[in-house]
């Protein structure tokens, strides 16, 4: 009799409760934690003077190069005031008459411009299609078929050239396919005559894209290949497992782990798509022509130290410099979308 009461009093407070009972007990159950800190604890917030003095180490080493990009980068900013003025040298900011648009409606009215503007789109798209994947399918090469030993050597070897100015690059072109070049003496030699790629505006396109690629497909490999370092070879191994073949664990492990990285490289290719290489274009402008080699870049040093026309050259590189930054923060929304952090994303 002890046994059953104990146990029916036992039901009684472990089983489902009564009507009264259910109102007690969400009474008395604990509220669950709130989300700001674990445990149900309020986040406080640490005064900046604390987390001053907590990071002024970083801040200290940080400094210098802060100052020097405020100094070379943001301060110059507030000359682009030239660009709603009629500005003369001469006279100065402060005795140049403001004149409001009317710079701006002389750079999107001048058929130059657009001409500009034009070349360097296609340039961009030209070398986003057929440069941007070369150092990612290098990187994939090098990192899945040859030995640590080789892949190192192959890849200082495909690096040296970034290191090579533009002129040493334009140079060593011309000396291979330009009309005297090596190429072009070989051909000679067996009855080809008038070949000179340095000179044609027809493959230009070809030409600068093909330096770009020698010059710069080897930064490149050394960003994937240190996005790739970071795949956990167990999953390499869980593939195997499941029996994918070698292009099963590029496509399922591979790209993936290098997709973030690819995202973020794509955006701020997009958001330097306006930018396509000052140097290297303005090396060769004469030798093909203004049709085909006038970027924006070119035609904003022209118009502005050339000619002297300083108003109306800022103006175009505000142009640019807005639109660069519209790619950019469409760009990384878009990135947002599919779920990548892109450049920034907010905390």
């Amino acid at each position: 009799m002890s046994v059953a009461s104990s146990t029916a009093s036992t039901e009684d407070t472990t089983g489902a409760p009564d009507a009264g009972g259910t109102a007690a007990g969400m009474a008395s159950t604990p509220p669950p934690p709130s989300a700001p800190g674990a445990g149900g604890v309020p986040r406080r917030k640490i005064p900046w003077t604390t987390r001053m003095r907590r990071d002024r180490s970083l801040l200290i080493m940080v400094a210098p190069a802060v100052l020097l990009l405020a100094v070379f980068a943001y301060v110059p900013m507030a000359g682009n005031v030239v660009a709603w003025q009629d500005y003369s040298p001469y006279v100065g900011i402060r005795n140049s008459p403001f004149i409001g648009w009317a710079n701006f409606e002389r750079v999107f009215t001048n058929p130059l411009f657009l001409d500009a503007v034009a070349n360097t789109l296609v340039i961009t798209a030209f070398q986003l299609v057929f440069f941007f994947p070369v150092p990612i399918v290098l990187a994939l090469l090098l990192n899945s078929v040859l030995t640590p030993g080789l892949r190192t050597t192959i890849q200082s070897i495909v690096y040296l050239p970034h290191f090579f100015s533009w002129v040493i690059v334009v140079t060593i072109f011309q000396q291979i396919f330009g009309g005297a070049g090596v190429l072009a003496s070989r051909m000679r030699d067996a009855g080809y005559t008038g070949f000179d790629l340095m000179t044609n505006p027809d493959t230009f396109l070809l030409l600068i894209t093909a330096q770009s690629v020698w010059k710069d497909a080897g930064w490149g490999i050394i960003i994937f290949l240190a996005a790739l370092a970071t795949v956990d070879p167990q999953l390499y191994e869980a593939s195997v497992v499941d029996g994918a073949g070698r292009w099963r664990r590029m496509w399922h492990v591979t790209l993936p782990a290098m997709r973030p990285v690819i995202i973020l490289l794509l955006i701020l290719r997009l958001g330097d798509s306006l930018t396509v290489g000052f140097e290297q274009l303005i090396l060769q402008r004469g030798a093909v022509g203004v049709d085909v080699a006038e970027v924006l870049d070119t035609f904003v040093y022209y118009q502005g130290v050339v000619n002297g026309d300083w108003a109306f050259a800022a103006a175009a590189g505000l142009v640019k410099g807005l639109v660069s930054l519209a790619l950019v923060l469409g760009a990384n929304k878009l990135a947002h979308l599919v779920g990548e952090a892109g450049v920034y994303q907010r905390a």
